[in-house]
């Protein structure tokens, strides 16, 4: 079918509704098993303290099982000695689940929208990919070692970040449960660590002999090594900052690594020591960074595992020192070997971890990892001892059952100094909707559902953000003689490097008439906003405030912005609406789509048999030669049945330029639609053969 196209501008756009019949829904998350709570356990809750202190506790029979039935009362905990109040108690226990895709497909499809209403019931990793301290020929062993880690044993209910140390921005991977986000982050990897200090002394020295010069028996690139140790650690202690702001929950660092090979273990006081002609001079330094990261590390109850991709590095080593020509090289190369393993196994025990060195399977490790972080007991605490000195605190958990096996961190390190001043990338949010926005797991104390839909608008993405917010737990007050409350709503955009991007903040007075504030509480709000955008990778991080309660929760959407010039044939995301949720009260329409859908977008995913949805999506054209656009959707059964088929025409003579497209609209009963998950694929096909097809997929369930 041919009709009026539409154009890139968002305040002029001409739209033509081409009827389009087919079963179009969107995703629908599939139910997954909670954790179980402890039998009258309250939540917890935390107060702002400097000196609040959470130790992850894990307690094993003789057999090596997890003992689950402890209680407060079961657990003694003292610091230097001194015991301690146990004011927040947990037993956290949480499930591995797996991708559970359709029967006919070899991968889930993706989720559109992102929700807070389910607690989050996963583990929270960092993976850190340490580029300044692995060898180029190694490139391969770590990326094989971090796949395995993210295909193999992380579960579907998990969330990761996927970090550099040598802060490499551009390619890492924000906080995402999306594998394949994080596959790509680990696939650019490239190791970039420096030559064997040992080998470099000694062709230097040989250098100079050659010359007349006396040896100066130090390693050429000491001051870059010293540098990127440096940095390493700065990393860590950035990451393990900004998770210290997750309560409740174990949070670990999966470091893939192959160590420091500075002599640290021998470095005393603040003076620069050295050992022998490999010893950096730099050694006292790096100790004490080395020390002051697994301060912050335990400040933040946040444990570091260590991963050596080398695999079984003795026999490496002794064929690196077989090629060296004199013997105190061959010494120096061994004793590197030592130092980099050492410096993993130090992190990893100062911090609750474990280090796997010296070995080429790593199933072992990564199974330990999702064990020490499935099952245990969180134990917070108000420190009695309020001093900022820097000091060592030691810390020890006992529990009153015999024959137990009690596992925690022996203690931290005080912080020292004035407090640091956090800066806020939404400084007129309210504190609580902020404190939402900064965490990297969704906050569940306002319940909401949002999705992210980019449109194109010139050279940028208009985003169509649309968020539905659970109404129960809404308090209205009378105000001037009516009912009052507010919403506040920020969508907070970062960037593939980590930054914050100028978002956007409403804040919405809701003064309703009593009907309306019953279907309020019973059905909740939609609010809608538009975001420009510019191309790239970005976590878009949506929040809600009710003023009524004060409740704030958030949601992170890993959100793609399209180039739409660059591929001769691209695609919008999709809305739908449906009749069973346009009885949720909005309270912004959305100007440039309320003349093209009945009722406003909704990010219900799950509809009743016998509605009827309306879907929209628009497919932009560069092409300059004439030609036609075959649309085929497909509705696809979890057997892999397909149950409704169609194929559309549009003209490219209908297109004012090229770069402008096509509006379709779909209208979708399902009346005769047989309940369970269904696959929508859409694909936009050119005449014009050598164009790419513009594709979009989706996952619904009728119920």
């Amino acid at each position: 079918m041919d009709g009026p196209a539409v154009t890139t501008n968002p305040m002029s756009r001409l739209i033509a509704i081409t009827p389009l019949l087919t079963v179009v829904c969107l995703t629908a998350q599939q139910p997954a098993v909670p954790p179980r709570p402890d039998p009258g356990q309250a939540p917890m809750t935390f107060k702002v303290e400097v000196n609040y202190i959470e130790i992850d506790t894990t307690v094993m029979d003789a057999q090596g099982n997890p003992v689950t039935d402890l209680t407060r009362e079961d657990f003694q905990l003292t610091e230097d000695d001194k015991p301690q109040t146990v004011t927040v108690f947990s037993h956290v226990a949480l499930p591995v689940e797996r991708a559970d895709p359709p029967l006919s497909r070899g991968a889930a499809v993706d989720p559109d929208v992102r929700s807070n209403k389910r607690e989050f019931d996963g583990r929270v990793f960092v993976l850190m990919l340490d580029d300044l301290h692995t060898s180029f020929q190694r490139t391969g062993r770590l990326r094989a070692a971090a796949t395995a880690f993210i295909q193999r044993h992380m579960g579907a209910n998990d969330v990761a970040a996927v970090l550099y140390s040598s802060s490499a921005t551009d390619r890492a991977q924000e906080f995402t449960s999306n594998r394949a986000l994080l596959l790509r982050a680990v696939n650019q990897f490239l190791g970039q660590k420096l030559p064997s200090g040992a080998v470099g002394l000694a062709e230097m020295d040989a250098i100079l002999e050659r010359s007349g010069q006396p040896p100066t028996g130090r390693d050429p690139n000491e001051m870059e090594r010293a540098y990127k140790d440096r940095q390493l650690f700065a990393r860590l202690r950035s990451v393990a900052d900004y998770l210290s702001g997750v309560h409740g929950r174990r949070k670990s660092i999966v470091l893939f690594s192959e160590g420091i090979d500075t002599d640290i273990t021998q470095a005393k006081g603040n003076s620069n020591v050295r050992t022998d002609s490999t010893q950096r001079t730099f050694a006292a330094d790096i100790l004490n960074e080395l020390q002051t990261t697994i301060g912050a590390a335990g400040r933040a109850n946040v444990s570091i595992y260590a991963v050596d991709p080398r695999g079984l590095v003795a026999l490496e080593s002794f064929e690196a020192a077989l090629g060296a020509q004199r013997l105190d090289t061959m010494t120096g190369i061994f004793e590197e070997t030592r130092w980099s393993q050492d410096s993993l196994r130090l992190l990893a025990a100062g911090t609750g971890g474990i280090a796997a060195v010296d070995r080429n399977d790593f199933t072992e490790t990564f199974g330990r990892i999702i064990r020490d972080n499935s099952n245990y007991y969180v134990l917070g605490y108000y420190s009695t001892n309020g001093k900022r000195d820097g000091r060592f605190r030691k810390v020890d958990v006992k529990v009153r059952r015999p024959g137990v096996t009690v596992r925690a961190r022996t203690g931290y390190i005080a912080p020292k100094g004035e407090p640091a001043k956090t800066s806020s990338a939404t400084p007129e949010a309210s504190a609580e909707l902020q404190q939402a926005l900064n965490s990297p797991i969704p906050v569940r104390g306002l319940s909401l559902t949002a999705s992210a839909v980019p449109f194109r608008s010139g050279a940028k993405a208009s985003v169509l953000i649309v968020a539905e917010i659970d109404g129960s737990r809404f308090t209205f007050t009378e105000k001037d003689g009516r009912l009052w409350n507010a919403v506040e709503l920020v969508a907070l955009p970062v960037d593939a490097a980590g930054r914050p991007v100028e978002g956007t903040r409403d804040e919405l007075s809701i003064t309703p008439r009593p009907q309306t504030r019953d279907a309020i509480i019973a059905k909740g709000v939609r609010m809608t906003r538009r975001l420009d955008l510019a191309p790239g990778r970005y976590q878009l991080r949506v929040g809600v405030r009710e003023a009524g309660s004060g409740s704030a929760g958030s949601v992170p959407i890993d959100l793609e912005v399209p180039d739409f010039s660059a591929a001769p044939v691209s695609m919008s995301g999709i809305v739908v609406s449906s009749q069973s949720a346009a009885g949720i009260p909005t309270a912004r329409a959305d100007e440039l789509l309320k003349d093209v859908l009945p009722d406003m977008p909704t990010v219900t995913r799950e509809f009743p048999r016998g509605d009827e949805l309306t879907v929209y999506v628009e497919v932009y054209d560069q092409l300059t030669t004439a030609h036609k656009l075959e649309i085929t959707t497909t509705a696809t059964a979890d057997d892999g049945r397909v149950m409704y088929s169609r194929s559309d025409q549009q003209s490219s003579a209908a297109l004012r330029s090229p770069g402008d497209g096509f509006g379709h609209i779909a209208t979708i009963p399902l009346k005769d639609v047989v309940p369970g998950r269904y696959v929508l694929k859409i694909e936009a096909r050119s005449s014009a053969g050598a164009a790419a097809p513009a594709v979009r997929e989706l996952e619904f369930t009728v119920r």
